[in-house]
């Protein structure tokens, strides 16, 4: 198989803009790798691509879920990986653009089978989070799954719901679902193209993003999904800046703190992807700061790459699929924008 080029980072640096470039230079599709883009309706606070781009470059697994639907990093797994092959089928290209990294994870390198959910179970225990609280339920994970606990941070509330779900349901730790066969059973080869910015550029274009999103109607997209009844409960509603919104929609805070919270929680979750990708194997760092010089490098690495790869295939069985050059160091260069380097929530 011809390695997926992957192009991840931290929400703002520009990965949807790459990946219309490289896919109208490839002949490629879009195969969406952010775990919200996924639900219908919302639209404007998860940055989902504009219909005159799906127009233009077809896009995969995106407006695919209604909202009360859950969507899970092994059934991503699944559903990209069909679509992935499917794209190939067709003698297209596909691209994989997102920056959900237990997801990109998942589709690469397989996922544990971890038992399906349970509707009442999950029901059960988001009223006694409402009832409870979160801290109540995290000290019953402690009991029900130490490991899981001690991996979590204390406010994770989807995760820690979802560990717990998962133990009552299956009876067992989560933990040892995933123990039992962790990450790497069947891998993918990939390209993976990770985009980085200077910390102050990052948080200055996620300020002047949260504003555009506000401007675009914002607001009164969140307004319409409650009128329509959704549970403010449910999984895309507990996104950085809707559940903001939902407080400031029912008069519980004023928007300009609403977009002052939103702004500082984007900001965190930027630094929470960073570091999740940064300790994800064989990335290739790219300056982002400008898309004109950064499509001709990405393009020549990705060239590279699949060069070398079916060189190898062919010569040398058995060996490394790339390069030296290409197999990751720690480094991040923004002079020659290629220096490689060794990356929901339920979902980074």
């Amino acid at each position: 198989m011809t390695p997926l080029l992957i192009v991840l980072g931290a929400t703002a640096t520009g990965k949807s803009a790459l990946g219309l470039a490289l896919a109208e230079a490839l002949g490629g599709e879009i195969v969406n790798a952010d775990a919200l883009q996924a639900y219908r309706g919302f639209d404007i606070g998860t940055a989902k691509p504009s219909l005159a781009e799906r127009e233009r470059i077809p896009h995969h697994l995106i407006d695919i879920l209604d909202p009360r639907e859950r969507w899970s990093a092994g059934e991503f797994a699944r559903q990209a990986r069909a679509a992935i092959a499917e794209i190939e089928a067709r003698g297209r290209r596909p691209i994989v653009v997102g920056g959900s990294g237990l997801y990109l994870r998942a589709l690469l390198l397989g996922i544990s089978p971890i038992p399906p959910g349970d509707e009442t179970v999950r029901a059960e225990l988001r009223t006694r989070l409402a009832a409870e609280g979160l801290p109540v339920l995290y000290e019953e994970l402690l009991e029900r799954d130490p490991a899981s606990h001690a991996r979590l941070m204390a406010g994770d509330t989807q995760r820690i719901l979802r560990a717990l779900e998962v133990a009552i349901v299956s009876g067992r730790p989560q933990s040892e679902w995933i123990a039992e066969r962790p990450f790497g059973e069947s891998p993918l080869p990939a390209l993976r193209i990770g985009l980085t910015l200077p910390r102050s550029v990052l948080y200055d274009g996620i300020a002047g993003r949260v504003a555009r999103m506000v401007e675009q109607g914002w607001v009164a997209e969140v307004a319409r999904r409650l009128d329509e009844g959704l549970d403010p409960e449910l999984p895309p509603f507990q996104a950085i800046g809707y559940r903001q919104l939902v407080l400031h929609v029912r008069g519980k805070m004023s928007l300009a703190e609403a977009i002052e919270e939103t702004v500082r929680a984007t900001r965190r979750f930027a630094k929470r992807q960073e570091t999740w990708f940064r300790k994800e194997p064989k990335v290739t760092w790219f300056a982002a700061d400008s898309l004109e010089r950064l499509v001709p490098s990405v393009l020549e690495f990705a060239r590279t790459g699949w060069r070398y790869h079916a060189e190898a295939q062919h010569q040398y069985p058995g060996r490394l699929p790339f390069p030296e050059s290409q197999r990751g160091t720690d480094d991040v260069s923004g002079a020659d924008h290629r220096t490689p380097t060794p990356r929901t929530d339920e979902e980074i």
